[in-house]
């Protein structure tokens, strides 16, 4: 059976000889996962759309110019004109014209005041795409941890089919010695199925694990990676007093930081809104050359300068200054909302990690009577005291405390993650 359960672990190993393995760290998995992550890079490229929305609206204010052409033949109809000593339609003629004409706004507040949110819209945009890049590199660091949770399972599987495998011999040597009755040993031979049972459910637990990974990462699904960090990760957090940890947040977090760009567009807009009540200046001239024929075109030029005085639009501006406040009262409950996530995440991520702390320390001292109580169940049965009843039921116990110490160690790496997401500092490395 122990052979069986090498060629086991052998068939596993397979796919994987053939190719050197792909190194990574924790930190290293967390800054490929913002990289490579499909739904981080499509952020990054609505966050560029943003960025090409403020040359639009910079076009308001820059100089424009354009050039044009026509020919045209035509007749004209000279009485329309009134014309006392001009009468009747002339002969047909053709006509050449070409023109340049520009524009300059010279004053335009409502534009400007749109150039500006277009800015702010952009710095939102990159704060939208670096929290959704936080959250892929929150979901690859969580990847990276549960493939160490696995692999952990595997050693502790691996050692416990050993124990059961001392057990069972111990168990046949007594019964062939005609000191323990038969079933102690089927008992025993029972107890090593199970666990190498077990065995092969956590190596596929852990191959699962390790194709989840790649895929947060953008690997191929093939890609053998070696975890070269493990469970007794370092915490790192800048602060851990909860005030200053808030406080800390409230001013790195990505997601808070969006949202006070979308209040500053919102009320951008609403005095984009009211500037339009206030005139604009413009400079505009265009240069002519016109004429029957190419060789005998002239040339005429125009100046000017205009003042538009908003008067009156039917009343849309104040409905859209109205709506334009009510977006933005909504704009800030929306921010005053993150606010509080954000101080509620923090507290309860220092909660969880200390609390995780503790259960690790519970944890290894529940193994250690664990190993105890084996020792002590196995002294009883080679003395003949007692059956394999009492070191199956001590091996459990010592099964289920390896998974405890486990589950507690995942459980502190975990909290140590998410507080460092919670704090906004998930991109700098432990």
């Amino acid at each position: 059976m122990i052979r069986h359960a090498a060629c086991l672990g052998a068939l596993v190993a397979l796919p994987l000889a053939g190719q050197a393995p792909v190194r990574l760290t924790l930190d290293e998995a967390i800054a490929r996962g913002r990289s490579q992550g499909v739904v981080a890079a499509v952020a990054r490229t609505t966050a560029a759309v943003a960025d090409r929305r403020i040359a639009q609206r910079r076009a308001d204010l820059l100089p424009s110019v354009t050039v044009g052409g026509s020919w045209s033949r035509r007749t004209l109809n000279l009485d329309e004109f009134g014309i006392p000593f001009a009468s009747g339609v002339t002969d047909p003629f053709s006509l050449w014209n070409v023109q340049v004409r520009g524009s300059q706004t010279l004053f335009d507040a409502s534009a400007w005041t749109r150039f500006r949110a277009a800015r702010d819209s952009a710095v939102a945009g990159g704060a939208d795409a670096r929290a959704v890049g936080e959250l892929a590199a929150a979901q690859a660091g969580l990847a990276y941890l549960r493939a160490l949770s696995a692999r952990e399972t595997v050693r502790a599987r691996e050692a416990d089919s050993a124990v059961a495998a001392s057990l069972q011999e111990q168990a046949r040597a007594l019964v062939a010695a005609g000191v323990s009755p038969a079933i102690d040993a089927t008992r025993s031979e029972v107890q090593f199925a199970t666990v190498l049972t077990q065995l092969e459910v956590a190596r596929n637990q852990e191959g699962r694990a390790r194709l989840d990974l790649a895929r947060a990462l953008d690997l191929p699904a093939a890609t053998a990676l070696e975890l070269a960090d493990g469970l007794d990760i370092a915490g790192g957090e800048p602060v851990t007093d909860p005030a200053a940890a808030v406080s800390f947040a409230l001013a790195h977090r990505a997601e808070l930081q969006a949202e006070r760009g979308r209040s500053r567009v919102a009320a951008q807009a609403l005095r984009a809104i009211r500037f339009e009540y206030l005139p604009s200046l413009a400079l505009g001239g265009q240069y002519v050359q016109s004429g029957r024929t190419l060789g005998t075109l002239s040339g005429s030029w125009l100046v000017q300068l205009g003042v538009t005085i908003p008067v009156l639009d039917g009343l849309r501006r104040p409905a859209r200054q109205q709506e334009q406040a009510l977006r933005l009262e909504a704009q800030r409950l929306r921010e005053h909302d993150v606010e509080q996530q954000v101080t509620t995440d923090v507290r309860q991520a220092l909660l969880d990690r200390s609390s995780a702390e503790h259960q690790v320390e519970l944890a290894g001292v529940r193994l250690a009577l664990a190993e105890r109580e084996l020792a002590q169940a196995s002294e009883r049965f080679a003395a003949g005291v007692t059956g394999t009843l009492e070191t199956t039921n001590a091996q459990g116990g010592l099964i289920a405390a390896r998974d405890g110490l486990i589950q507690a160690r995942v459980n502190a790496a975990v909290a140590r993650v998410s507080l460092r997401r919670a704090l906004g500092v998930l991109d700098q490395p432990q």
